[in-house]
């Protein structure tokens, strides 16, 4: 059978089960399509697909039970989606992906040349997987990364502004696979995505800005999306086709800048951006916003403001009454 006639995977939905009916799901279902594989206590392997593209994800087992739909790794979604082979590394508890057992799985797949056996590898992840995406993406030199609001160290003499993390201070980020921003260099393309609005995370976003990495890296900033927004993009069905263009070696600024667009048809993030330009007094800003969206489509709130502007303008022009004598 052909790549293009294997069948999509059929997923189970994990979603309502406890933590330990979950994993053990979860692990019965992936040894039943791919490979399982325990590096240590805290960090399991997901293998599953037989695609010509590799996808190699950093995901936690807290945000796959609260995020995902059917609560399966993003990546086993990706999967079923995409028709790629998908390798996903998940933490048990949030250990940035710290631990020789992890560095000891991907010195293995390069001495092997795991990835040279794939058309287009990429790497993705979300916060401290996105870290790890970018630490371990130096593994296949070449491969293009995806990452959202990434950490780029938690190493106190670098990131001592960094308060959320204190008991993960403990661990080392200052030997193998220690710093992302030096370690994804090595990628063809790198998308760095962030809220500016979030100080921390922007400030981490700004330890990738290496005049060095100027043509391979690409820090975008993305604005009144609110804090989760893997979960934002992935609705507006952005994330799977960022990562789509990263398997297939297409991933740049001029792409992803293309399915930004995006946004300019998606509800919430207009709603948000209007009760933004509302809140600063700037009526021809409110003007100019609800009338470019009206012109795409019908959202009465546009129309509210936009008649509310209007209505104030009206008034403003309106000739004062004498007083009556």
């Amino acid at each position: 059978m052909s790549i293009d006639e294997t069948p999509p995977l059929t997923l189970p939905d994990l979603s309502e089960l406890n933590r330990v009916d979950w994993s053990q799901s979860l692990r019965g279902y992936v040894e039943s399509v791919g490979d399982y594989i325990e590096l240590d206590a805290h960090h399991h392997v997901l293998q599953v697909g037989d695609g010509d593209r590799l996808l190699v994800t950093f995901e936690s087992a807290a945000d796959i039970r609260s995020n995902q739909d059917l609560g399966m790794p993003y990546g086993l979604l990706l999967a079923q989606k995409l028709n790629v082979t998908v390798i996903t590394i998940i933490c048990l508890k949030p250990t940035w992906f710290r631990a020789q057992p992890v560095y000891d799985f991907f010195d293995a797949l390069t001495d092997q040349g795991v990835f040279d056996d794939f058309e287009h590898v990429c790497f993705y992840g979300v916060g401290l997987g996105g870290y790890a995406a970018a630490a371990f993406s130096v593994a296949a030199p070449g491969s293009d990364v995806v990452v959202i609001s990434p950490h780029a160290t938690l190493d106190p003499r670098l990131t001592e502004w960094d308060s959320r993390f204190g008991g993960i201070r403990r661990l080392s980020f200052t030997d193998r696979y220690g710093y992302a921003p030096d370690m994804v260099g090595a990628a063809r393309h790198a998308l760095v995505l962030y809220d500016p609005e979030d100080d921390l995370d922007a400030m981490h976003s700004a330890l990738f800005a290496r005049p060095s990495d100027a043509e391979g890296l690409t820090r975008f900033r993305i604005r009144h999306m609110g804090r989760d927004l893997a979960s934002v993009l992935d609705e507006m069905g952005i994330l799977s086709a960022t990562i789509e263009a990263g398997l297939s070696g297409r991933l740049d600024l001029v792409r992803f800048s293309e399915l930004y667009r995006a946004r300019r048809e998606y509800g919430p993030y207009l709603r948000t951006l209007l009760s933004e330009v509302e809140d600063l007094d700037r009526p021809k800003l409110v003007t100019w916003l609800a009338q470019s969206v009206l012109e795409r489509k019908n959202m009465p709130r546009m129309r509210r403001a936009l008649d509310r502007v209007m209505d104030q303008q009206r008034a403003s022009r309106a000739p004062e009454q004498p007083a009556a004598e």
